[in-house]
């Protein structure tokens, strides 16, 4: 008997060993499934634009900085700050600008041919190395990153202006697409404005002038598990309130809503 019960909890022992082994091996996948990415088309354009090496000729996120000899502007031109309109008219001319290295218009330019001719870096052609789905999530980056999507009532456009001057699209991806990682955080990154993360962490106006303002709101930071995990992340929202006045956190919460509303989305296509 006593030879039986050591088998049996042996056996026992081992079964459960292998179903602790399985939820652990599990883990990783069902996390990855639950606590998926809130994927957007420029979140997704930025992968492309890295894979691509965008960003080895356009600067770090395509702030532009890289010398270029022999070019006109002496620099490679960003795809922030405006500067995209001084290139492109239409969005057909950004996505020529991808795939053939610049419109039809100005290839068939003598001109424009010998400017790019004397230049040391040259835009490439990716047409072969992007399928239309990353094309196009390419495109909704680049205008995203533009800076020439923006808001045309008065104190959502003000709030675009802070947007920028205080650099939260540093954190919360171009023009609040999400997506960057925050190591210690539920889902592992920083959550955009543009859909349901937004609408679990802002419940009312109230509380997203709240974060702007301190950085955080109590229904968050005092819940056992949400708590746990905003204690935990690497990177926490700035407390905006100690260096800007109501009437800025205000404009940056219109501004906030305005994008998260998505009455702009076709004008980033």
């Amino acid at each position: 008997m006593c030879a039986a019960r050591i088998r049996t909890f042996i056996a026992r022992a081992l079964i459960t060993l292998a179903l602790v082994e399985s939820a652990w091996l599990a883990y990783p996948l069902v996390r990855a499934r639950i606590l998926a990415v809130e994927d957007t088309p420029a979140a997704r354009g930025w992968r492309v634009a890295a894979r691509l090496g965008c960003f080895s000729c356009h600067g770090p996120d395509g702030n532009g900085g890289t010398r270029n000899p022999g070019s006109e502007e002496g620099t490679v031109p960003p795809f922030t700050g405006q500067t995209q309109m001084m290139f492109v008219k239409t969005v057909d001319d950004l996505r020529e600008y991808v795939l053939d290295g610049a419109p039809r218009r100005k290839r068939e330019d003598p001109d424009y041919r010998a400017r790019m001719e004397a230049a040391g870096i040259r835009m490439p052609a990716f047409r072969g190395y992007l399928s239309a789905a990353e094309l196009e999530d390419l495109v909704a980056y680049l205008r995203a990153a533009s800076g020439q999507v923006l808001p045309e009532e008065t104190l959502a456009a003000r709030g675009a202006e802070l947007a920028t001057e205080i650099g939260c699209f540093n954190c919360h991806g171009p023009l609040g697409a999400g997506g960057v990682a925050n190591p210690g955080s539920l889902k592992g990154y920083i959550p955009g404005y543009w859909g349901s993360d937004f609408d679990d962490l802002v419940r009312s106006d109230e509380e997203l002038r709240h974060w702007i303002a301190e950085g955080e709101i109590r229904r968050i930071t005092e819940h056992r598990i949400s708590g746990f995990f905003f204690r935990r992340q690497a990177i926490r929202m700035a407390a905006y309130g100690r260096f800007l006045a109501p009437d800025d956190v205000q404009a940056l919460a219109a501004y906030v809503r305005w994008i998260h509303a998505g009455t702009w989305r076709p004008l980033a296509r």
